[in-house]
């Protein structure tokens, strides 16, 4: 193994010692990377108009929790609250959501230990749960797994508190809890503990984990009264209602087990029009696996452009952090010449990317609306964020279609919008092609 010699290392002062490099050292010193090399073109080019344009209510904001998914998929359901009981804006409680996800991955998590007990916790799968045991992510398929054991409550049934939409410390604290919990577990078996006991232990530790959650989350509603104002100012009271009459009456016809997520994973171990799912991931135990179908990227967005058309907004996920500005609300290819400042060529594409942990899903949002040109393809997408109403335009992003292409790796999309072949492959697929806990399918629902 060569080291850098002296000798070289003068070459690399030598060689960089020139005007340009002095005058962008100037630049990326005082003000960063990507501002030093904001494309104005892009921004200036920039529109927040669409053809196809979606109203929402106010945006949201999950502050500083990982709970995009969550966000998501409640911003999704108000979208039809809003029109059904004719009013101005609603939330639905995310704390409700988080604090049923919570309590159910830690059973999940405690299930992993119990089912891998014999093996040594240096095994990659234990020291995957070991590594983290509990975490805010998510997906599509374990929001509904919780709303339809748990039903769903207005916001102002159970509102946020400082731990819901500050996870770090709940996190910390139940990660301390369950790594105690599974050497417990783990070492009353090696002591000769049966597994029936050992599952009844488990039950007793799900209790305390209870308590926790209750502790810093507030304790679920049983029963509520639902009050709200349409916009003829005429009063509405659902009085005494429980979560799940809440999710009956008002969220059940809009048969959400209808919408499934489609993937679009380009690589060669990862063949189109299969069935996949995340092996160790997910929440309810006797709930829905995390389940995609794979498909190219020009479905995606076929099918997200005809959902939007048919007035249905579109769940996504996608790897938020490439070539994107928060402050600007503008996920484009073209934002940033990092390239030109570092002298460097990407050279690799979307499937090289995800084998070689460039990219990944790291952040789930909702498609409002697009913009299409003369041959109905979309040229920028609207998007509904879930990080407060300062980032972007009021909490509203854009996003190009080169960036769709590069960076967006699932939508939910009702399976009307399937050609034949496509839900023939996704209802007869008996068989899952089983993705690693670690793939970069799972991260979103991995991420603290």
């Amino acid at each position: 193994m060569k080291n850098i010699s002296k000798e070289k290392l003068k070459k690399f002062e030598k060689d960089f010692n020139s005007a340009e490099n002095k005058v962008i050292t100037n630049s990326v010193t005082k003000n960063g990377f990507f501002y030093s090399c904001e494309n104005y073109e892009e921004i200036r080019n920039t529109r927040y108009e669409f053809s196809v344009d979606l109203k929402q209510g106010d945006i949201t904001n999950q502050k500083r929790s990982g709970r995009c998914w969550i966000f998501a998929s409640t911003n999704f359901i108000r979208y039809f609250l809003i029109k059904k009981l004719n009013i101005k804006n609603i939330e639905l409680s995310q704390n409700y959501v988080a604090f049923y996800d919570k309590l159910e991955k830690c059973n999940y998590f405690l299930n992993c230990i119990i089912n891998t007990i014999d093996r040594d916790t240096t095994d990659r799968h234990v020291t995957f749960f070991l590594d983290n045991p509990i975490n805010d992510g998510g997906q599509w398929d374990m929001f509904l797994n919780i709303i339809n054991k748990y039903g769903i409550v207005p916001k102002s049934a159970m509102p946020e508190t400082y731990n819901s939409s500050n996870t770090t410390e709940i996190n910390k604290i139940l990660k301390r809890v369950l790594r105690n919990f599974a050497y417990i577990l783990r070492t009353n078996y090696k002591n000769g503990t049966s597994l029936e006991k050992i599952e009844e232990q488990k039950l007793d530790m799900a209790q305390k984990i209870y308590g926790i959650l209750c502790t810093a989350f507030g304790k679920p509603p049983v029963k509520f009264d639902f009050e709200y104002t349409n916009k003829k100012d005429e009063f509405y009271r659902d009085s005494n209602i429980t979560p799940m009459e809440f999710y009956d009456k008002y969220i059940k016809e809009l048969n959400l087990d209808d919408y499934i997520s489609i993937i679009n994973a380009p690589n060669e171990d990862r063949p189109y029009y299969k069935k996949y799912t995340v092996n160790y991931i997910g929440n309810v135990a006797e709930g829905n696996k995390i389940t995609y179908l794979n498909l190219p990227i020009n479905r995606l967005k076929e099918m997200a452009v005809a959902q939007l058309t048919d007035g249905v907004p579109v769940f996504f996920g996608s790897d938020v952090g490439q070539e994107s500005s928060r402050s600007l609300g503008i996920m484009s290819r073209d934002l940033f010449n990092v390239q030109d400042i570092i002298n460097f060529e990407d050279n690799m594409d979307k499937a090289t990317k995800l084998e070689y942990r460039e990219s990944c899903m790291t952040h789930a949002m909702m498609f409002l609306g697009v913009n299409l040109d003369e041959n109905w393809k979309g040229s920028r997408w609207k998007v509904e964020n879930s990080w407060g109403n300062e980032p972007g335009n009021k909490g509203i992003f854009v996003l190009t279609d080169d960036w769709f292409n590069s960076y967006v790796y699932q939508v939910v999309i009702n399976k009307k919008h399937l050609k034949p072949e496509e839900l023939e492959a996704y209802n007869e697929n008996k068989y899952y092609m089983e993705l690693e806990p670690w793939d970069p399918m799972g991260t979103l629902a991995n991420m603290n």
